[in-house]
């Protein structure tokens, strides 16, 4: 073993009698080098702009979310409420209620979806850190009700927090059958406006935020909700605290992790960061192509030698494994270079930002990444795997073909 991997260090760094076979395994280790580093680059960026849309969703996502397997609103049962608090693992929960509605500021208006929630609601989400303008208040000490509005309504409406012009919101009356009077088919109150949040543009342009009562006496739900928001009391069991609240709600509830939540987009996200995996890793069997190229040329120039060897006593094994190693040590090298280069890289993308987002973003300005060990184990096996295929095969055929008979 020694002796074989000392002879085929010499061959690849000893000068050949025919330059190409150098120049073709410089191009090997490139090769290699170039899709280690890819691999490593393109799975650190996916791992970052997950962490990034996940920081997202969980400004705006509870832990876990109940709502109503049919239809949009529900009673919350104060039973039931009484039996969730109970729960092992649920710091608090939120009422809330959604519908869409018509906003007027001024001479300016735009469709958006207001979400009644109660004064928990700051508690189960982290809202009220993402203000970007004013104050989460929903609610004065006198008892006045305000609203909390998106980032992109506001700049729609043109909407400034002066306490002197209020917002209007309209909501479709469900008893009035004219739609040609505003006032008979509408409901409609005025709220002033205590705060712009600014999450991400989706959330931004659609919601904002008033007291739970004051939605629901605009849209006529009495006691109703669309959804009860729950919180986690630090390190729990998720799947069983979810699996309790379900059996506390019955089957005519769907409960809802933040996977579960977001699951188009999650399932999406690692679809297609398998692609590319697979995608990067056919082009890095493709460059290893030039193994094989190397290893044959090598193998032919090499005639004399092998006989020499062979005179020697060496075995076919002995000088299989000398044109094996010579093979692993191109995937090993270029994978080393590949996985340097790829740890720099990404380290300079985190230090100084060099790659921009194209357009406008209200969250960062340059590509995410966020490098993972795991990512690296996975990446160099993947390498010395196809590196130990595109050095066994060639050999093992060439050898047995051409010069071991």
């Amino acid at each position: 073993m020694k002796l074989s991997l000392y002879i085929a260090k010499r061959y690849l760094f000893a000068k050949k009698s025919r330059n190409a076979i150098n120049v073709i395994s410089a191009v090997s280790v490139t090769g290699v080098a170039v899709g280690t580093m890819a691999l490593i680059i393109i799975l650190s960026v996916f791992n970052g702009l997950e962490k990034l849309v996940t920081s997202i969703f969980n400004t705006f996502d509870p832990d876990i979310k109940i709502t109503a397997a049919e239809g949009k609103t529900f009673i919350a049962d104060t039973s039931k409420l009484a039996l969730l608090s109970k729960v092992n693992g649920v710091s608090c929960y939120s009422l809330a209620i959604e519908e869409n509605a018509l906003l007027k500021y001024n001479e300016k208006r735009d469709i958006a979806t207001i979400k009644g929630v109660d004064e928990k609601y700051a508690e189960v989400t982290g809202i009220d850190s993402s203000m970007w303008d004013g104050k989460f208040l929903l609610r004065a000490k006198e008892g006045r009700p305000y609203a909390v509005i998106g980032a992109g309504i506001a700049q729609k409406l043109g909407l400034r927090i002066n306490f002197v012009e209020p917002l209007w919101i309209y909501v479709p009356d469900k008893n009035s059958t004219s739609t040609l009077n505003l006032d008979e088919a509408f409901n409609n109150d005025y709220i002033f406006p205590s705060g712009v949040f600014q999450i991400e543009q989706e959330y931004d342009s659609k919601y904002l935020y008033v007291p739970l009562d004051f939605a629901r006496n605009l849209i006529e739900a009495g006691n109703e909700v669309s959804s009860v928001e729950i919180r986690f009391s630090g390190n729990v069991d998720e799947k069983q605290v979810q699996n309790n609240v379900s059996k506390i709600f019955g089957g005519g509830f769907v409960v809802q992790n933040k996977y579960e939540q977001q699951e188009i987009f999650y399932k999406v996200m690692r679809s297609e960061r398998l692609a590319i995996f697979f995608i990067l890793t056919l082009i890095l069997i493709i460059a290893s192509f030039n193994i094989i190229g190397s290893l044959t040329m090598l193998i032919i120039e090499k005639e004399r030698d092998i006989e020499i060897l062979k005179s020697l006593g060496a075995n076919n094994s002995l000088i299989r494994n000398i044109f094996i190693f010579e093979g692993w040590l191109i995937s090993i090298i270029g994978a080393l270079a590949g996985l340097l280069l790829g740890f720099f890289v990404c380290w300079l993308q985190q230090k100084f930002g060099f790659i921009k987002l194209q357009g406008e973003t209200l969250i960062v300005d340059s590509y995410p990444v966020v490098m993972k060990f795991f990512d690296f184990v996975v990446v160099t096996g993947t390498v010395l795997v196809i590196g130990f295929w595109a050095a066994w095969y060639p050999v093992r055929y060439l050898t047995k073909k051409y010069l071991l008979k």
